[in-house]
């Protein structure tokens, strides 16, 4: 049910079908909403955060566009500064409220996808709560000195010292909408006072005069979900795969593949889809299975033959890395 609805918006999103007039007859209700809660939660920003050291990435848009790959890629740059970077996530579509410190060991369900993935990846300390201050306060009482927001441009109740909005390159802003005849989460306008606007690929139109960082995102290993061998994608070159992705975006999934010179059977999910088995069991047999990190976090448990995740690293100018290190430099615990 859920993929077939987020099918067919986003045929209205990004499909260029027209959105039926009930869903524009609810756009303006959802901006009124939106503006009053911006305006009633950044008023509510708690005071004992107000020097921390903050930087919050998120999008304008519903769904996917490379937010855990450059949080992946922070907490290696702060790191490589000497600084000790932590993470903070709601832990979107995980069983439970409640404040949680994310292990090794800690099951997608209760803690998030994305989060795990992050906490692995990078070994960083990472903390799921509804309430993204409590999760910062967690993190600066452990001893964190610069608190990295994983989605959290829309949780104004967080104070922040830099914020960078990611944008997917080939998706855009789609029709440019609110809301949810369209998928914007925030008017564009909102682009004019984030500090960092991140493009992830090519091809959105931006709107004129604003200053963009690219960002690549590059393949590294294969990795069986076994742990039994690792190995680089082009020597999957030439194969055929059954490609798996429960992501917002998986045509640039399975576009990666074909780049690779790799012939994609696509099996698109809905994002954040919890897998099942049964999700595998109609797949053409004898074919590696590729999915990527996100989905073989939820996957590994599956028990399933041949199957493969595939590590992706985000790509950013050294310009913008200096920068972005001197603004936080700039601000003293």
């Amino acid at each position: 049910m859920q993929a077939d609805t987020e099918q067919k918006l986003n045929r209205y999103w990004y499909g260029g079908e027209a959105p039926p007039s009930w869903l524009r007859a609810l756009t303006p209700l959802y901006r009124l909403g939106n503006r009053i809660d911006r305006r009633i939660k950044s008023a509510q920003r708690p005071a004992d955060l107000a020097q921390a050291r903050i930087i919050v990435v998120g999008n304008l848009t519903v769904g996917g566009s490379g937010k855990t790959p450059l949080v992946i890629r922070l907490c290696e740059l702060l790191r490589a500064a000497g600084l000790k970077p932590g993470v903070v996530s709601r832990g979107y579509r995980r069983r439970g409220k409640e404040l949680l410190s994310v292990t090794l060991d800690s099951k997608p369900g209760a803690v998030g996808d994305e989060p795990l993935l992050i906490s692995r990846r990078t070994g960083a300390p990472v903390v799921v709560a509804e309430d993204r201050c409590e999760a910062a306060r967690r993190l600066l009482e452990e001893g964190v000195d610069v608190v990295v927001s994983d989605d959290g441009l829309q949780h104004y109740r967080l104070p922040r010292t830099v914020e960078i909005c990611v944008v997917d390159g080939a998706r855009g802003f789609g029709n440019g909408l609110l809301l949810p005849a369209g998928p914007l989460r925030e008017p564009l306008e909102r682009l004019e006072s984030v500090d960092y606007v991140v493009v992830n690929g090519e091809g959105a139109t931006m709107p004129k005069d604003l200053q963009t960082v690219p960002m690549t995102l590059t393949t590294g290993w294969l990795r069986a979900l076994d742990d039994t061998q690792s190995w680089r994608l082009a020597q999957f070159a030439g194969c055929r795969v059954n490609a798996v992705a429960g992501i917002g975006n998986p045509g640039r999934f399975f576009e990666l593949l074909r780049h690779a010179r790799i012939t994609v059977n696509e099996y698109p999910f809905a994002d954040h889809h919890r897998f099942t088995r049964a999700d595998f069991d109609s797949l053409p047999p004898g074919l590696p299975i590729v999915m990527t990190e996100k989905d073989a976090v939820k996957a590994s448990v599956l028990d399933l033959d041949n199957a493969w995740s595939l590590e992706v690293d985000a790509a950013l100018p050294a310009g913008f890395e200096a920068d972005l290190l001197k603004r936080i430099a700039g601000r003293s615990p």
